[in-house]
């Protein structure tokens, strides 16, 4: 898959779940949930001293059930980082920020990099390098006014927001009417009672609300 669909299906889902847990079980069950409720895109996070064991179990799971879905990996720090989840078959790779030894490591393996960046600097650099998405965060701190203000300056570029996305239609839509195409949604979604509660039915209801919402501000006139 060349980055321009990829890109195009990431848009079209509009919501990217992003979550970590230590136990490679619970992160299979959250994953086959996000699955059963639409997602096709997920961003696991390189945030614990399981992440590579799991992402692979993730994978193997994924390659027997969900051949369709595609599993990248976020909070990628270094190029040595990139090259072990891409030896690791990482569909996609996500950072919190711009660095061009990932950026090169990416290019070289033919595989989509999604640097997150804050300043327009940032965004000119990582646009520069031949990056076509580009993660705006945190999106707490920057907020919807910050995309607004940009998006005439970097028109062909595609916005993803992670940070200070809530699970309601007013919060979403503000996002999408500011300019960006997907918003990143990790402990509001994947919440600290569902992964200790194991309420994946929860999980998936929460998940569909969200997708439904985003159907609607994307697609009026389909529903």
């Amino acid at each position: 898959m060349c980055y321009q669909k990829m890109i195009q299906s990431i848009e079209y889902q509009g919501l990217m779940p992003l979550f970590y847990d230590d136990n490679a079980e619970t992160c299979i069950a959250i994953t086959e949930t996000l699955y059963e409720a639409g997602i096709r895109y997920i961003e696991f996070t390189n945030r614990g001293k399981n992440a590579l064991t799991n992402f692979k179990a993730l994978i193997e799971v994924r390659n027997r059930t969900m051949p369709d879905l595609k599993l990248g990996i976020g909070t990628i720090w270094s190029a040595a980082d990139a090259q072990n989840y891409i030896n690791a078959k990482a569909d996609f790779l996500i950072s919190p920020i711009f660095r061009q030894d990932i950026c090169d490591i990416a290019q070289a393996n033919k595989i989509l990099w999604i640097p997150g960046c804050m300043t327009p600097t940032e965004i000119h650099t990582a646009r520069t390098a031949g990056c076509e998405m580009i993660k705006i965060f945190p999106g707490d701190v920057l907020g919807a006014t910050f995309i607004k203000g940009i998006k005439p300056l970097f028109p062909t570029l595609k916005f993803a927001i992670t940070g200070g996305v809530e699970p309601n239609l007013e919060n979403i839509k503000s996002w999408f009417d500011a300019g960006a195409v997907v918003v990143g949604m990790g402990s509001k979604l994947v919440s600290k009672s569902v992964i200790q509660n194991k309420d994946y039915k929860q999980l998936r209801t929460n998940t569909l609300n969200i997708l439904n919402i985003i159907h609607i501000l994307k697609r009026p006139h389909s529903v």
